[in-house]
């Protein structure tokens, strides 16, 4: 029987950590199920889902620690089988407007008072082709319960985005 393991890292940036952390699940023979990784700001961070055979969990989960002797600071978090979670829609929001402080913060608050979780976010900043101002662009994945109005939800966040002065583009993903 196989144990899964949610971890999270973070340490300078440099070359191989992606494979110093692969080997240390393939030596345990576990099994890489998906993961999240980045370099922000020089800093190497990443969260992965991995399984590992219930009689090697504890040596995996050393072996992954002691990658801390390596400048990565690492947490680890043993999880579950998935619980069947209810119905719910996806909704991909893509926003797009000159960088100001409090966009994410104004977005988040109207989704959590539909009750949609934020599966996956990816933000950033870039220069204006033709200002030259810095604009902030976001793409959020969002599972929307079957209770919540999408006609609210897509009134509420285009109602937003007039208030913070941001082009929001809302779709709905089949997963």
């Amino acid at each position: 029987m196989d144990r899964s393991f949610v971890f999270a890292i973070i340490g300078p940036d440099r070359p191989g950590l992606v494979e110093l952390l692969s080997d240390v699940v393939v030596n345990h023979d576990g099994n890489w199920l998906e993961s999240r990784m980045a370099s922000l700001a020089g800093q190497f961070v990443g969260v992965a889902r991995v399984t590992a055979p219930e009689k090697k969990a504890k040596a995996f989960v050393l072996a992954l620690t002691q990658l801390e002797t390596t400048g990565l600071r690492v947490m680890l978090e043993p999880v579950g089988a998935s619980e069947d979670k209810p119905a719910s829609r996806r909704l991909v929001i893509n926003v797009m407007g000159n960088d100001h402080p409090g966009i994410v913060r104004e977005i988040s608050r109207v989704l959590a008072r539909h009750n949609a979780n934020i599966v996956e976010l990816d933000t950033g900043t870039r220069e204006g082709a033709m200002s030259g101002e810095t604009l902030f662009y976001a793409e959020a994945e969002v599972d929307v319960p079957p209770t919540s109005s999408d006609e609210t939800l897509r009134a509420d966040l285009e109602a937003l985005s007039h208030e913070i002065m941001v082009d929001l583009g809302l779709e709905d993903r089949d997963f």
